[in-house]
């Protein structure tokens, strides 16, 4: 198997599809014996999607004929399996959707099509996306290929995993509270959850609350995510959050004409952060200052008032159940993995809770409008630890104990809120695992954060790394 294809970026795949110096088969072929090769060990691919040959082979024969070829011609994607996927089942990591084979592909799954990539596998998840574990009955548990005894995160795990191991240049995910960001940073790539309504949301599922969950690109690099961002957006007529349009230079990001204020954060206002991915981010802000941007600590009462994660608590409890109930309506109560039997069991939030959880969040989103005032984009950590052991509960962080749902202190404010985040590698722990640092910007300026992830990628000592697989 030869590396220098299938730890190729999709950008860099299609760029050599197109000049006709390899073919779309070789391609599609390294990536599926590099799945052979070390899934058994990762298990991040739960499906190969038939047809990915015969679409690589149809790819060959369109650059040979010299046709018209788009942006990802050729190259192979994998998705999470909540994305619908035209005849390549679609199981949401539970048997009571063993074998379930969509008809239609998700709005997300067809825009990469039509840019000419080639659905290649699904890929494993929580049950019903609900976790920050990749771990169900119908399908097992992923591993993380920097260390096969630790997580590779949730829900989007078994993506990551796929991605930084090789088994795909490209993967879509889905972020409610954590799920694109934090297994991107448990793993060491890249990931993206625009800003809310960007990209639709039409053929997922759960999509309660829809409010709250996105669908984002995840990739090994930034131009990677730059170029599916530019694929994936715009309204589709089906999904009412779907309502914006971008339009931008599918490099980077768009270099500034004046520096970007940037601003760094770790504490308070998130929960209790490990001092190693402290000094990740405040290392990034330091890179950002070194190449121009105008950076400083800052505090955002907001985040100190209202705590983001306990506000998404009291809300999701309320909103989520329906997806469950309509999971188990048939009684299948049996066939209900950890996640499931626990939201289930969990008592309903008062109206009174829930009404002023509500008024919360709005003013977690005045506040960071406030924020952003003044500053063009946020660093902050995307995690509070790096990836853990599988199956902990409980973890003792810069000396306090929390339960797992902390985990997303960092992350759940941007689903709260709908603003954009950006998880990208900028550290590596005392052990060797992947640390990322988050980068945020106001509502619909992707372009902003795309911009500085270019800069710390550039800097960055630990972007190319692979786990020794």
């Amino acid at each position: 198997m030869d590396s220098e294809i299938f730890y190729q970026d999709a950008v860099k795949l299609a760029q050599l599809i197109r000049q006709r110096e390899i073919s779309p088969v070789e391609v599609v072929q390294a990536h599926l014996d590099r799945i052979e090769a070390v899934n058994p060990r990762i298990n991040a691919v739960v499906t190969i999607a038939d047809g990915a040959m015969e679409a690589a082979r149809a790819a060959e024969a369109a650059v040979m004929a010299g046709k018209e070829l788009g942006p990802l011609h050729g190259v192979p994607f994998t998705a999470k399996d909540s994305l619908d996927t035209a005849g390549v089942p679609t199981q949401r990591g539970s048997p009571i959707f063993a074998g379930r084979t969509p008809d239609v592909d998700a709005t997300s799954v067809a825009r990469l099509k039509a840019a000419g990539g080639i659905l290649l596998a699904k890929t494993n998840l929580p049950e019903f996306s609900y976790w920050i574990e990749s771990d169900n009955l119908l399908s097992g548990r992923s591993n993380n290929p920097w260390n096969l005894e630790r997580t590779p995160g949730g829900s989007s795990g078994g993506e990551s995993a796929a991605i930084a191991a090789g088994m795909s240049p490209l993967g879509l995910g889905t972020d409610l509270a954590i799920s694109v960001r934090g297994p991107a940073a448990q793993t060491g790539i890249t990931s993206l959850k625009a800003t809310h309504g960007r990209i639709p949301m039409t053929g997922i599922w759960p999509r309660a609350p829809r409010r709250f969950w996105h669908v984002g690109p995840m990739a090994r690099s930034v131009r990677d995510i730059a170029l599916a961002y530019s694929l994936l957006t715009g309204p589709d007529g089906a999904d009412a959050f779907a309502s914006s349009t971008v339009s931008f230079d599918v490099g980077v990001g768009r270099s500034p004409a004046r520096p970007v204020r940037v601003g760094w954060l770790v504490e308070p206002g998130f929960g209790p952060i490990d001092p190693e991915v402290a000094a990740t981010v405040q290392a990034a802000a330091e890179a950002l200052a070194g190449v121009g941007c105008i950076v400083e600590p800052v505090r955002i009462p907001a985040l100190e008032r209202d705590f983001a994660l306990d506000v998404f608590n009291r809300l999701h409890v309320m909103e989520m159940k329906p997806a469950f109930l309509e999971a188990t309506a048939g009684r299948r109560d049996d066939e209900l993995y950890v996640m499931a039997r626990t939201m289930l069991a969990t008592p309903d939030t008062s109206m009174k809770d829930y009404i002023e959880a509500e008024q919360a969040a709005e003013r977690l989103r005045d506040g960071f409008a406030d924020y952003f005032q003044r500053f063009d984009a946020l660093l902050t950590p995307v995690l509070p630890i790096p990836a853990h052991k599988h199956g902990v509960s409980t973890f003792l962080i810069n000396g306090q104990t929390v339960d797992a749902t902390y985990l997303q202190g960092a992350t759940v404010p941007l689903n709260l809120t709908g603003l954009p985040g950006l998880s990208i590698r900028f550290g590596s722990s005392h052990d060797g695992m992947p640390i990322n640092v988050q980068l945020v910007s106001s509502w619909q300026a992707e372009s902003t954060i795309l911009h500085l992830a270019g800069l710390l990628e550039s800097a960055s000592q630990f972007h190319g790394l692979r786990p020794a697989l």
